[in-house]
């Protein structure tokens, strides 16, 4: 058990900071060594040996489109979340820039969908970050009464990485597309799907997207793997000059372990998701009710029911978040105060600010994510031991805000 590791300082470590990444599956470890040991050829090259590999992308790539109900053409391997969401914003607006320079993005995106956006700006593009709710959700006639005749793509996450907050993604597109047939041109939709995928059925066919992002360590996978959905036909330009790989999309040879270890984690992920959900959704529902019972002065963030299952997102008021990391560290248990992907960050989460926390409420959450290595004993003693702490942080002036 993953969430139970024996170290020499704690008899056990509880890890529930499944949205910051996860531990590779075992049967994922497997599938991948031989293309780092015997099957090892280079996927461009002609020989047995690089066919073999070849094949084994091929069918990498045939299981992924399954799974998301796309064309295995439509699937290109990238090193993970952040360059698909690189490759989509800048591969689209490069390639439609002559038909218009606005994006439309949302105030509580991963920082890989921001700062690119941001990035672009410098490139002379028009970004417009819409507001959203104090749920994290955004609104559909803000979407609607932003899209104009220069706007060119819409970039919007389909789960917030902090709060868990899932966006109606299926009705913004919709929205989207019908005002590009009022407009008669073309408006590209992407979706940041990294927290999403292994979390909820994903259909590109059905949410009727252009372009969807996914990183195989949040469900199970290696790191330095990901990949980006393209539908066919949709503007773009690659990043990367080199070899043409990925049909001229993404240079570079490919990394086989990794898509093959992507491939099957996804697969497994998939086939235990409705089990695994409802197990896991059960114990954050525990966690959110028990703790509203035995800690004061306390809110909870994000949708309270269009959320994934695994996220819980809590503000304690009058205390600061690092020392409850640290005492939950203290006490074996892994957590985060929001987004792991920005380490070392002082400055107050911008989705919380986004959703109308205080600066004092943002540094005082904390964010827990469950994973399929927990169990109802972890939390029995998180709930033992999150209380206690959270109490005693409080009756101490120098860890406490002062009002």
């Amino acid at each position: 058990m993953v969430s139970h590791i024996m170290t020499d300082e704690l008899e056990k470590l509880i890890y529930m900071d499944y949205a910051a990444t996860t531990p590779t599956r075992q049967e994922v470890v497997n599938t991948m060594l031989p293309y780092m040991t015997t099957n090892f050829g280079n996927p461009s090259s002609i020989y047995t040996l690089a066919q073999d590999a070849r094949n084994a992308v091929d069918s990498a790539r045939k299981t992924i489109s399954q799974i998301l109900g796309s064309r295995s053409s439509e699937i290109v391997f990238t090193s993970g979340g952040t360059e698909s969401d690189n490759t989509a914003i800048k591969g689209v607006a490069f390639a439609m820039k002559h038909l218009g320079n606005h994006i439309i993005t949302s105030m509580v995106e991963h920082h890989a969908v921001l700062h690119t956006c941001q990035q672009m700006e410098q490139f002379g593009f028009d970004v417009t970050y819409l507001p959203v709710d104090h749920n994290g959700q955004v609104r559909i006639e803000d979407l609607e009464n932003s899209l104009t005749e220069n706007t060119i793509l819409v970039s919007i996450m389909y789960a917030n990485n902090e709060i868990g907050t899932i966006q109606p993604i299926k009705d913004m597109v919709r929205t989207v597309k019908n005002k590009a047939n009022e407009l008669s041109k073309t408006i590209v939709f992407h979706t940041d799907a990294v927290q999403a995928v292994g979390h909820v059925d994903i259909d590109v066919t059905e949410l009727g997207v252009d372009m969807l992002s996914m990183s195989a360590h949040k469900f199970y996978g290696p790191r330095g793997v990901g990949a980006l959905y393209v539908k066919r036909g949709t503007p773009f330009e690659s990043l990367l000059a080199g070899g043409g790989q990925e049909r001229q999309r993404r240079s570079g040879t490919e990394n086989v372990p990794g898509i093959v270890g992507m491939a099957h984690a996804l697969k497994l992920t998939h086939t235990d998701r409705k089990h695994e959900s409802l197990r896991i959704s059960k114990m954050r529902d525990r966690v959110v009710t028990e703790l509203s019972n035995s800690v004061e002065n306390l809110v909870f963030n994000g949708h309270p029911i269009n959320r994934l299952d695994n996220n819980v997102s809590v503000s304690f008021k009058g205390v600061e978040g690092e020392p409850v990391l640290m005492g939950l560290d203290f006490a074996g248990i892994c957590a985060s105060s929001g987004s792991a992907c920005s380490s070392a960050s002082v400055e107050p989460s911008h989705v919380l600010l986004a959703i109308g926390r205080s600066a004092e409420e943002a540094q005082g959450t904390l964010r827990i994510t469950l994973g399929r290595d927990n169990s109802e004993e972890d939390i029995d003693y998180l709930l033992d031991v999150l209380p206690k702490l959270v109490n005693k942080l409080r009756a101490m002036p120098s860890m406490s805000f002062s009002d």
